[in-house]
C-alpha cells in the first residue's frame, strides 16, 4: 500500500515561500480567484520566452500564417499538461521531481536529473540570449557583454525573492502586461490578412523544414521545466485538507491555467502573425534571425515605434522568463536528488550553465549564430519532453498516490494521446536528424553511428522502461517487493486516508535557557522512543562577539551555553535518549531554521513565553518566522506561568 495523498513529504517544495498565501474557503468568489491566481501565469510566461519567439519569427516569415494550427494544439496541450501538474502539487502535496524521486530506482532518477537539468539549462540558454539581443538592439551593447550581464539576473531574483512569491508574481505581471502592449502595437502596425489567419487553424506540413520549426514551437510551449514549476508554485497556496477544500483548489487552478495559458497562446500567435504579415508579405521569407527582424520593422512599416516596441517586448520577455527558469532549477535539483543548497548558488549555477554554450557559441560561430541556438534550445526541449510528461501522467493516475482525486479514464486517455503526438513528432524528428548527419558525414559517418546513435537508443530504452514501470512495478508488489517510496510507510487504517503514524526519528529541541528547561525537555522525553529517536539540543547565542566570531568564539556566554548544553545531553543519555547538541550564533529564527534542515529534523519543539522580547531566543514572532523556514512539524510548549485548562 502506497502512501496516501494526504500524507505529507518529508521535504517541502521551495520551503521558502511554502503555503505563504493563505486561501479562504468561503466569502466572494473574487477573493478566493485573487488569492490562487499567480502560479498559472507565472508558468505562462515560460510559454512567451525568447524561444519562442526565434521559433515564431521563422515560422511566420516562412510559412505565412500556415503554423498557426501548431500553436493552437500546444496551447491546448500545456493546458491539460498544466493542470495535471497543478493537481499533483495540490493533492499529492509533492512537486514533480519528488514524486520522481519517490517512485523511480536510482538508476532511473539519476538520467532523469540530469534530462531534466539539461532542460532547464536550454531554457536559460534562450533566456539569456533574448536578453543580450535585445540589450544589444536598445543600446547598441556587443552581444557577449549583454550575455555575460545576464548573470546579474540572479541577483534581482535573489532581491525580489525575499519580498515574498506575491510581490514576485506582481513583478512578472508588470512585465506580462509590457510584452502585451508592445505586441499589440505590433499587430496594428502590420494590418494582418484576418482570412488567411482562419486557414491557419488547418493541420498541414508543407515541407521536412516545416516539422522541424513545428516540433522547435511545441517545446518552445510545451516546456517541460513547467510542470515542476507549476507542481512546487501551487503549494505557495494555504489551502485546507479535507476534501472538498482540495477539489475547490484544483478546479481553480484549472481555471486560472486555462486563462494564463490562452493569454500566453495569444501573445505567441501575436508574434508569428506579425512575423507572416510583415516579412512574408513584403517576400522576406528567411527572417529566422531576431536581430534581422529588428531591422526590417521600421522601413517595412514606416515608423520608429515599431523597432522599438519589438525590442521591449523581447528584454521583457527574457527578464520575466529568467525567474521561473530558475526556480524550476532549485526545484528540479531538491526534487530528485534530495539536495538542498543556498538559493543564490543554485540559481547561479543555472545562469552559468546558460551563460557558457552562449559565449562560446558566440565567440567560434559569431553573432548571426544566436538565432539557430535559439532554436535548437527548443527542439532540446521538445525531446526532453516525454521524460517528464509521462511520469506526471502516472503519477496523477494513480489512485494510491492521489486518492479520489486521481484524474478520471476519459481524461487518462486524452493525457495518454497528448504524449502520443508529443512523442511521435519527437521520434519522426530524431529520424530525420540523425539520417541528415549520417548523409552529411560520407565517410566519417561511423562517428555519428558509435556516439549519437548508442545514445538515442539509451534514452529510448529509459523512456520505454519509464513508460511501463507501473505495471512491471504492479508486478513486482505481488511477489512482496515494496514501492520505494513507501519502504518507511505505515498501513492504511479502513478507507479514510488516516496512517498509523511512524514515531519521530529526529527531534530538535529549542533552548533558550530562561530557566524553564525542563518543560520543554519534558516534551521531549513525551515523543522520543529508546532506540529509535534522536534527540538534538539547539541553541543560538545572540552576543555581539557571537555574531562577529560565530559559535566557536571563547567569550564566557558562549563557554557557559556550551557547557549547560553538554549537561543537559549527559542526563538525557543517561535516560537511554541518544543525544547530541548544537550551538549556534546570530539571528535566532534564521540560525535555528539552518540548524534545523542541517540535521533533517522532523519535530522541532520550541518554548512560547506568551510575550514580546528582544533576547529570548523564542518569541511570537520567531516562532512565526520559523515555522515558514522548517520542514520540520513545530510543537509549541507554553512557558508562562498561566495555568493550563
Amino acid at each position: 500500500m502506497s502512501k496516501s495523498h494526504l500524507a505529507a513529504p518529508k521535504y517541502r517544495s521551495l520551503a521558502e515561500v511554502h503555503e505563504t498565501v493563505p486561501v479562504p474557503v468561503r466569502g466572494a468568489w473574487w477573493r478566493r480567484w485573487l488569492a490562487v491566481t499567480g502560479p498559472a501565469l507565472m508558468v505562462a510566461v515560460g510559454y512567451m520566452d525568447p524561444g519562442n519567439w526565434a521559433t515564431d519569427l521563422a515560422g511566420g516569415s516562412r510559412y505565412n500564417y500556415t503554423l498557426i494550427w501548431v500553436l493552437l494544439m500546444s496551447n491546448i496541450m500545456a493546458i491539460l499538461l498544466q493542470s495535471l501538474a497543478a493537481r499533483l502539487g495540490i493533492a499529492n502535496r509533492r512537486d514533480l521531481a519528488q514524486a520522481c524521486h519517490e517512485e523511480y530506482p536510482v538508476w532511473i532518477t539519476i538520467p532523469l536529473y540530469i534530462l531534466a537539468e539539461i532542460a532547464i539549462t536550454a531554457t536559460d540558454l534562450a533566456e539569456v540570449l533574448g536578453s543580450a539581443i535585445a540589450l544589444q538592439l536598445l543600446f547598441g551593447m556587443p552581444l557577449i557583454y549583454g550575455v555575460l550581464l545576464t548573470a546579474l539576473d540572479t541577483l534581482l531574483l535573489l532581491f525580489l525573492s525575499h519580498f515574498g512569491i506575491r510581490k514576485l508574481e506582481a513583478v512578472v505581471m508588470s512585465l506580462v502586461g509590457t510584452i502585451g502592449a508592445s505586441l499589440l502595437i505590433e499587430i496594428v502596425l502590420g494590418q494582418p490578412d484576418w482570412g488567411g489567419i482562419i486557414q491557419g487553424f488547418a493541420p498541414t506540413l508543407p515541407d521536412t523544414t516545416a516539422l522541424y520549426i513545428a516540433v522547435g514551437i511545441l517545446g518552445a510551449t510545451v516546456m517541460p521545466h513547467n510542470l515542476y514549476l507549476h507542481s512546487a508554485l501551487v503549494q505557495s497556496r494555504k489551502i485546507g485538507r479535507n476534501r472538498e477544500e482540495i477539489k475547490q483548489a484544483i478546479r481553480w487552478n484549472t481555471i486560472d491555467s486555462a486563462l494564463a495559458l490562452n493569454l500566453a497562446f495569444f501573445v505567441n500567435a501575436a508574434i508569428l502573425v506579425m512575423s507572416a504579415a510583415v516579412f512574408y508579405r513584403h517576400g522576406y521569407y528567411e527572417v529566422a534571425e531576431i536581430q534581422d527582424a529588428y531591422r526590417l520593422l521600421e522601413p517595412l512599416l514606416g515608423t520608429t515605434i515599431a523597432p522599438l516596441a519589438f525590442a521591449i517586448a523581447l528584454l521583457a520577455s527574457g527578464q520575466s522568463s529568467t525567474i521561473t527558469g530558475t526556480l524550476a532549477g532549485q526545484i528540479v535539483m531538491e526534487g530528485y536528488l534530495n539536495l538542498r543548497i543556498r538559493p543564490w548558488l543554485r540559481r547561479l549555477i543555472t545562469r552559468l550553465l546558460a551563460v557558457t554554450p552562449a559565449v562560446l557559441a558566440i565567440i567560434y560561430f559569431g553573432e548571426g549564430s544566436t538565432t539557430s541556438l535559439l532554436v535548437l534550445s527548443q527542439v532540446i526541449l521538445s525531446l526532453q519532453l516525454p521524460f517528464a510528461v509521462i511520469p506526471l501522467i502516472h503519477f496523477v493516475s494513480d489512485r494510491r498516490r492521489m486518492g479520489e482525486f486521481a484524474i478520471r479514464p476519459w481524461l487518462r486517455a486524452l493525457a495518454w494521446v497528448v504524449a502520443s503526438i508529443i512523442l511521435g513528432l519527437n521520434v519522426k524528428l530524431l529520424i530525420d536528424e540523425v539520417s541528415a548527419w549520417l548523409a552529411e558525414a560520407g565517410s566519417r559517418a561511423w562517428i555519428v553511428q558509435v556516439t549519437v546513435v548508442p545514445l538515442v537508443l539509451a534514452l529510448g530504452f529509459l523512456l520505454l522502461y519509464v513508460t511501463f514501470y507501473p505495471w512491471l512495478h504492479g508486478r513486482l508488489e505481488k511477489v512482496g517487493r515494496p514501492r520505494r517510496a513507501d519502504v518507511h510507510a505505515a498501513p492504511a487504517v479502513a478507507e479514510t486516508g488516516i496512517v498509523t503514524p511512524e514515531p519521530y526519528r529526529r527531534v530538535a529541541v529549542a533552548l533558550d535557557f530562561s530557566g524553564r528547561e525542563e518543560r520543554l525537555l519534558t516534551e521531549a522525553l513525551r515523543v522520543a522512543k529508546r532506540g529509535e529517536t534522536k534527540l538534538f539540543l539547539l541553541h543560538v547565542v545572540e552576543s555581539p562577539v557571537a555574531r562577529v566570531l560565530g559559535p566557536e568564539a571563547a567569550d564566557r556566554e558562549i563557554q557557559a551555553d556550551r557547557e549547560r548544553l553538554e549537561q543537559l545531553a549527559r542526563v538525557l543519555l543517561q535516560r537511554g535518549i541518544e543525544t547530541e547538541w548544537r550551538l549556534g550564533a546570530g539571528e535566532p529564527a534564521l540560525e535555528l531554521a539552518r540548524m534545523v534542515d542541517e540535521l533533517g529534523a522532523d519535530l522541532v519543539i520550541l518554548g512560547g513565553h506568551g510575550h514580546s522580547g528582544v533576547s529570548d531566543l523564542v518569541h511570537g514572532t520567531t516562532i512565526s518566522r520559523l515555522r515558514h523556514r522548517v520542514q520540520a512539524s513545530v510543537l509549541v510548549v507554553p512557558l508562562d506561568d498561566t495555568p493550563q485548562a
